[in-house]
């Protein structure tokens, strides 16, 4: 057997428990290591500070090497180990998933910023708990020392990730959507994409584990809304008991349940067009990026992390062959999307 993977995250982190489900899922042995921990003080450090990071361990028991970026993680295992994928086997379906994580990845988070750091009740719990996430044992002077500095840091980036008393309507309503959306595709069906899970699948249970479960408005506004979706966000933390038969279990290009299809056209009203505008803004050279989503303007700090997404799903896109384009054409048309490879 391999040695086990490492991976560096927290509870409180959506791209930290995107992966540990990830991980689970696919059988892939792993240690889990806080953040912060005496354990991650050891890996080496990744170029950017953020997490999850996954530590990969030489035969002789070392890790040398970590990388960050949930996406590229999943990508990169894909190659790495065999049986129980991610990626349909339809590649058609298999760029609908990838477009459909990046809304989950790059939209979606700003929701559970948003309820997070916009919410009394949350941002109290928040500035509570997160401190205490690496080391329960820090003396209560550390303890309120950091809350009160998590609290300011985090409330002072609210305008520059877009959650603002002008945004709050657009985001605030795009929750409700998606959890209606979700609800109505529950009724019929576990995953997106078929029986199994994909890419998007694990995308979405990232964000929503915290906006469903840690954090105390956007939960009850999903208890209210779709019950069905919390008790999902249960089930998908661990997935490692679900039976898989090979390559089998995806649906085909033709066979995209609608109400999977429907979460395209929510992408395409919310999440399209914050990309493009925040695309415009690096062309335009301008550090705030404004769109239009339902006839209101959405304005913050552009971001070139998001452009860089962009420029890869164009790539995706150009990679599909003439036929698998236009299959992928054919879905998108209408929905919105269709605006991003335009």
């Amino acid at each position: 057997m391999p040695s086990p993977l490492k991976l560096v995250g927290a509870p409180a982190s959506p791209y930290s428990r995107k992966m540990r489900a990830v991980l689970r899922y696919r059988h892939i042995p792993f240690d889990w290591v806080l953040q912060n921990s005496a354990e991650s003080r050891r890996l080496p450090k990744p170029k950017v500070p953020v997490i999850p990071v996954i530590g990969f361990v030489d035969d002789d028991g070392e890790c040398r090497e970590v990388m960050t970026d949930s996406s590229p993680q999943i990508m990169r295992l894909e190659g790495m180990y065999d049986g129980r994928s991610l990626v349909p086997t339809d590649p058609v379906v298999a760029f609908v998933d990838t477009l459909l994580e990046d809304y989950a990845d790059e939209w979606v988070t700003k929701m559970m910023y948003h309820y997070r750091w916009y919410h009394d009740e949350a941002i109290d719990k928040a500035g509570r708990m997160l401190p205490l996430q690496a080391d329960l044992t820090v003396t209560d002077d550390q303890w309120l020392a950091a809350k009160d500095f998590i609290t300011e840091r985090q409330i002072t980036r609210r305008a520059l990730v877009g959650s603002t008393e002008e945004n709050r309507p657009i985001i605030e309503d795009s929750y409700v959507r998606l959890l209606r959306l979700l609800d109505a595709h529950l009724h019929h069906h576990d995953h997106l994409f078929g029986p199994r899970p994909g890419r998007a699948d694990f995308g979405l249970f990232g964000q929503l584990s915290q906006l469903t479960w840690w954090d105390p408005e956007a939960a009850a506004v999903a208890v209210r809304e779709s019950s069905r979706t919390v008790v999902w966000v249960e089930r998908m933390e661990d997935l490692s008991g679900l039976s898989v038969d090979g390559d089998e279990g995806w649906c085909d290009r033709d066979t995209i349940p609608a109400t999977t299809l429907a979460l395209l056209t929510e992408a395409g009203r919310t999440y399209a067009p914050f990309m493009l505008g925040n695309h415009a803004a690096f062309d335009g050279d301008d550090e705030t990026m404004t769109c239009t989503i339902d006839g209101a303007t959405y304005t913050q700090g552009r971001f070139g992390y998001q452009r860089k997404c962009l420029d890869w799903l164009r790539d995706d896109y150009q990679a599909l062959t003439d036929v698998d384009r236009a299959a992928a054409d054919a879905l998108l048309a209408g929905t919105g999307c269709d605006r991003l490879f335009a």
